[in-house]
């Protein structure tokens, strides 16, 4: 069992540190979204490689020689899913930074709350995956609290469902992806990324920022709130189950909502409330089974 806390560890931070994202991000706020995304994946681009070429020279060899021997179409395949996964990370990431700096805090944790809920419908959806009548009930309550919040803010919950639906097709892309070193595998999608995002970055011809400010919140944002967690939640999965992350993920939220509560003075209605009470049920009821087991191993 302590072989494995680290696995929980690595999962439960992951989660933690993205919670605490939207204040780097707040933090240039005057520049546009489109630039923070651009600079967060050329830094993490290379700083990722830098890290691998310095310490990983042979898993990354290994990798190699292993898609070498992989047959024309398994290779075809995993050429296709790590394209998919590049885009579906790179809207993500867009409309993560958008909601934070224009839309609220609240609705980028709002869809780290419903994530998890639609990670498991697209499984059921494009997987085949099992899913239970107890889970088919939650997901539905789900949608009950986001029609609600939709009847509040239609925009604020629209950005927070675009937010939650691309990081759950991600998800489900990253569970077909296998037989590769996780760490590897995030450096070729954030450089994938990079060609993606090149020819819009050259179309705009915006003027490289200069304020040392921007520079040292691009560098938390890309090693902090990128390269870290996302390598954790990777490694995380070697030790512990799917749904234990899972379950963890709900960590980024509840520490995003104190953050824009505490920290940026955001204020939360009644109605939100309500509709958060309501997602919470569902998410008890849809990780009932889960949680106990989790709690009981770690008791």
């Amino acid at each position: 069992m302590r072989s494995r806390i680290k696995y929980f560890l690595a999962a439960f931070l992951a989660a933690a540190l993205w919670g605490f994202m939207a204040i780097p991000l707040r933090g240039i706020k005057e520049w546009p979204a489109e630039d923070i995304l651009y600079y967060r994946i050329f830094a993490s681009v290379i700083l990722i490689w830098l890290f691998i070429f310095s310490f990983r020279r042979k898993v990354l060899h290994s990798d190699i020689k292993h898609i070498k021997s992989l047959q024309p179409p398994l290779r075809r395949q995993l050429g296709w899913l790590t394209l998919a996964a590049s885009l579906l990370i790179i809207s993500n990431w867009f409309c993560f930074i958008y909601a934070v700096n224009h839309v609220s805090i609240q609705s980028a944790a709002f869809a780290y709350l419903v994530c998890p809920l639609l990670t498991t419908l697209a499984g059921f959806l494009l997987l085949k995956e099992d899913l239970s009548l107890v889970k088919k009930i939650s997901i539905g309550i789900a949608f009950i609290s986001v029609a609600m919040l939709a009847s509040g803010s239609f925009y604020e919950v629209s950005w927070s469902v675009a937010i939650a639906s691309f990081y759950a097709l991600y998800l489900v892309v990253q569970r077909v992806l296998r037989d590769v070193d996780r760490l590897n595998l995030l450096a070729v999608q954030l450089t994938v990324c990079g060609f993606l995002i090149l020819p819009f970055l050259l179309w705009q011809q915006h003027p490289i920022p200069l304020d040392p400010n921007f520079w040292i919140n691009i560098v938390v944002i890309a090693v902090i709130f990128t390269i870290i967690p996302l390598y954790m939640s990777m490694y995380a999965l070697n030790g512990v189950s799917s749904s234990t992350v899972g379950i963890l993920i709900y960590i980024n939220p509840i520490v995003a909502f104190i953050v824009a509560v505490l920290y940026f003075h955001e204020r939360i209605s009644t109605h939100h409330l309500l509709a958060y009470g309501i997602l919470s049920v569902a998410v008890l009821l849809f990780n009932w089974n889960t949680f106990r087991k989790v709690f009981h191993k770690f008791a």
